[in-house]
């Protein structure tokens, strides 16, 4: 076996490092770059008039519409995606490590997480809005739930696999029946890494704007006009405030120029605060 010089392998561990150190620092001074200008033309349109009126005040300027109809396509799309990610990712973790099966569920996890979001989106506006005939809130919901199933299915996987096989088996030992190991035991020992995942999700979808271009569209309405008829979510277009962002930037008026930014910075320190509080949330488990 040959051995190279040792100044040739010097030379090329520096050189690696410095090309590792500068790209590094190139992503993060993109990274701030963006941030400084997100919050300083952001910081521009926050004041009451922004977070109270709605987008048919083109003259006052509000996203409150389109705020509280993110708020609730989030919430749908966490409670559909949200618990069937649990089951799945139990699934492969108790009852399905070895075989075929899980392996084909987990590959098939493993691409959907690659997936681009539109070609998700389209799927759904494929199978729902078409055959509905109208856009809705709800089929932008199950856009996104798909999109976040793969994520907690992956992590709640990997999280009840950390959990030590030994209390499975002092559990079932002592004749606890299995979904009592997995709900009290497992899921309370893995419960940190669970919550981070979710948040996790959360944050991936939270600025999704292709999906909803296809299922729910956009509205200068309320999400529900009159505030009971709930019906609207899931028969007409739903507000929400990345396709606001993408109309309102493409718009030629300043108005909606300053009103996108304000909806940037918006969404920005929102899934800024979600990854942190994750991040604080792991931190806690290793601590």
């Amino acid at each position: 076996m040959t051995k190279r010089p040792v100044f040739l392998r010097k030379m090329t561990d520096r050189a690696i490092k410095a090309i590792s150190v500068f790209s590094a620092l190139t992503g993060i001074f993109f990274l701030f770059w963006i941030l400084l200008v997100v919050i300083g033309r952001g910081f521009e349109s926050f004041n009451l008039t922004f977070f109270t009126a709605t987008s048919l005040d083109l003259e006052e300027g509000g996203v409150a519409n389109a705020i509280l109809g993110t708020f609730i396509i989030t919430i749908v799309a966490a409670l559909i995606g949200v618990p069937a990610g649990l089951l799945g990712g139990v699934y492969l973790s108790e009852f399905a490590r070895q075989s075929r099966i899980g392996n084909i569920v987990r590959f098939s996890a493993n691409v959907m997480m690659g997936m681009p979001s539109i070609i998700i989106g389209l799927f759904v506006y494929a199978i729902i809005v078409l055959n509905t005939g109208n856009f809705s809130g709800f089929a932008g919901a199950i856009s996104l739930a798909i999109i976040m199933l793969p994520v907690v299915l992956r992590t709640t996987e990997d999280m009840l696999c950390l959990v030590p096989n030994a209390l499975r088996e002092a559990a079932l030992a002592l004749g606890t029946p299995r979904w009592k190991v997995i709900l009290q035991i497992l899921f309370k020992s893995a419960r940190t890494g669970l919550i981070t995942g979710v948040l996790l999700a959360i944050a991936r979808v939270s600025g999704e704007t292709a999906p909803l271009l296809f299922t729910s569209m956009n509205s200068s309405y309320w999400p529900a006009e009159p505030w009971w008829k709930i019906s609207n979510f899931f028969t007409g277009p739903t507000s929400n405030l990345t396709v606001t962002i993408y109309n309102y930037a493409m718009s030629p008026y300043a108005n909606l120029n300053r009103i996108a930014w304000g909806a940037s910075l918006l969404i920005t320190f929102s899934v800024l605060v979600i990854n942190i509080s994750a991040r604080l949330i792991l931190k806690e488990k290793n601590r």
